[in-house]
């Protein structure tokens, strides 16, 4: 069955030859070529497509099209070539191989541990993952199901894949049903696993390497789950490790005792960050205070206009409120300057003003964006202008507005 399909009568063919069957181009101008017999596994089931070259001309894609399987082309072949040998990037093809294997083991792992069915799978470039129909994955059963997976990899099981009549199929344990009608291809460890699959797949389970879960989160009411395998899960590792050295040697403790010393260093980043929140605080209360002392009485209100440098927009707003609690009948008018020109206006309970309508009237000076309410706006523009005549400006409209 399906004889032009190299990578079913042996997931390990590197190099091919095969006839140019059919020449083609997209419509993004991609050139395609149908072969006589091909070992390129075109995307489909969960798994991406091989890549490789066929002669010297990269194969970008491979995909199935109305039972063809187009190789999609870096350029044109030369016309006068009517054959082509194939050679497929292996250690991309070992690599799905290792993760499609891994993924039927973890699934049936699932089904014998918790009797959870898995429902999607993706192979993806960095991770692998499976939809798996469960509530929540505690980490009993996350490391049980781990445990059975690797089991089963140890064990070193042959892993069969072949094509079967409807005699055979109707008298194998299916953990799924298949998904197609003919051309049924299931792939069998026995004893353990039998799953209706196109995929390509290592000889046996010890190819597979490590499985390993990394993560999972809650999807459409079922569990996703994040996993690798083989030489995946060993560059991870070994990532890993070279990260947990270094934080060590950076904490300058061992590696054993690294959550402990990043604990200790949290808390007191945390003390410190509220030592200093305090203390910005009572700088602010003084900066408070001096301004206060040099207000301007422009009716029956004081006026704070200043412009601050280095200042965070959420430290402006602090400012404001500290200021019109000490002084309910103050409105302010206050700049930052940076990349960008930050403002906040307020105004205490005495104080009838809509600082709002101030910074809607202003922003535009400086092509900037904002909002708020009666007693509190704020918002940023380009610095376009000197942030003083930015505040000169919504201090005319708040003179014009007192006078209403």
């Amino acid at each position: 069955m399906m004889k032009d399909r190299l990578y079913y009568q042996d997931a390990y063919i590197q190099t091919f030859s095969a006839q140019i069957a059919k020449r083609g181009t997209e419509e993004d101008g991609t050139a395609y070529v149908v072969l006589s017999e091909t070992a390129f596994y075109p995307t489909g089931g969960g798994q991406s497509c091989d890549l490789g070259v066929l002669g010297d001309t990269q194969v970008l894609d491979v995909e199935e099209i109305n039972g063809e399987v187009h190789h999609r082309l870096a350029a044109q072949l030369p016309e006068a070539l009517t054959e082509v040998t194939g050679q497929l990037d292996w250690e991309r093809r070992f690599d799905h191989m290792q993760q499609h294997a891994g993924q039927h083991i973890l699934s049936a792992a699932f089904l014998e541990v918790v009797q959870a069915e898995t429902l999607a799978f993706h192979l993806g470039k960095e991770r692998v993952t499976i939809d798996v129909r469960l509530d929540e994955l505690t980490d009993e059963v996350w490391t049980q199901v781990e445990k059975r997976a690797n089991e089963v990899v140890l064990e070193n099981h042959p892993i069969i894949a072949r094509f079967v009549d409807e005699a055979e199929l109707a008298s194998l344990p299916l953990k799924k049903q298949p998904t197609v009608t003919e051309n049924i291809r299931v792939v069998m460890i026995p004893d353990f696993d039998y799953n209706p699959c196109g995929g390509t797949h290592p000889a046996r389970t010890s190819e597979v390497g490590m499985i390993k879960i990394l993560g999972w989160e809650r999807h459409r009411g079922n569990i996703r789950l994040e996993f690798i395998c083989g030489w995946r899960a060993l560059r991870d590792y070994t990532r890993k490790q070279s990260t947990v050295r270094e934080l060590a040697r950076q904490f300058l403790t061992s590696e054993a005792e690294l959550v402990e010393q990043t604990q200790r260093v949290i808390a007191e980043r945390d003390l410190l960050k509220q030592t200093l929140a305090e203390k910005e605080k009572l700088l602010l209360e003084v900066e408070v205070q001096k301004q206060l002392a040099v207000a301007t009485a422009i009716g029956n209100v004081r006026l704070i206009q200043h412009v601050f440098t280095d200042r965070t927009i959420q430290e402006l707003q602090q400012f404001a409120q500290m200021m019109t609690a000490e002084a309910p009948d103050a409105v302010c008018l206050l700049a930052a300057t940076g990349e960008k020109l930050q403002l906040v206006f307020a105004r205490g309970q005495a104080a009838d003003v809509a600082v709002n309508q101030l910074i809607k009237e202003t922003l535009p000076l400086i092509s900037g964006k904002g909002g708020g309410n009666p007693a509190m706006a704020q918002g940023g523009g380009q610095p376009v202008l000197p942030a003083e005549d930015v505040l000169a400006h919504a201090r005319k409209l708040l003179e014009t507005a007192l006078k209403a």
